[in-house]
C-alpha cells in the first residue's frame, strides 16, 4: 500500500515541520496554493519549490529542492506522474526524511528507489485531507 495510516501518521507527526512543497506557486486556484495553507495551519513551515522562485505564504520560493539552505523534512510532490521520480530522487540526495505525492501522482519505480533509499513514501494522497481526518489529529 503506498499510504498506510502508520506511514501517513508518521510523516504527518513525527519526523519533522519543513515541507517542501514541489510546484507550489502563488497561483491561487492551484491545489498546491491551498494545500500549503493547511498544511501551516497545522503548523507546518511550508517552503515553495518553483521555476519562478515565488514567495508564497510569507516563505521564500526556491528553484530546486538543492537551492533550499537549510535541512528539509517532507517533499511534497505537485507535478506530473512522469516528472516526479527525478523530484524524488532530488529528495534522497538533500537528505529529506520523507516524500509525499499528492493525488494522481503516481510512479511505481520511484516510491520502490525512494523507500529503498530508507524514506518514508506516501503516493496519490493528500496531506491537508489526512490532517483533518480525526485519526491523525
Amino acid at each position: 500500500m503506498h499510504g498506510d495510516p502508520a506511514t501517513i501518521r508518521r510523516i504527518l507527526t513525527e519526523l519533522g515541520d519543513t515541507w517542501a512543497v514541489v510546484g507550489l506557486s502563488s497561483n491561487q486556484r492551484r491545489a498546491a496554493y491551498g494545500v500549503a495553507t493547511v498544511l501551516q495551519r497545522f503548523g507546518k513551515r511550508v517552503v515553495p519549490v518553483h521555476p519562478k522562485a515565488e514567495t508564497v505564504h510569507g516563505e521564500p520560493g526556491y528553484a530546486s529542492l538543492a537551492a533550499i539552505p537549510f535541512p528539509v523534512d517532507v517533499v511534497d510532490v505537485f507535478v506530473n506522474s512522469d516528472a516526479a521520480g527525478p523530484i524524488a530522487d532530488e529528495a534522497v540526495t538533500i537528505g529529506a526524511k520523507a516524500v509525499w505525492f499528492q493525488l494522481g501522482v503516481i510512479d511505481e519505480a520511484a516510491y520502490e528507489r525512494t523507500r529503498a533509499a530508507g524514506l518514508d513514501m506516501v503516493m496519490d494522497r493528500c496531506p491537508a485531507i489526512e490532517l483533518n481526518s480525526p485519526r491523525y489529529r
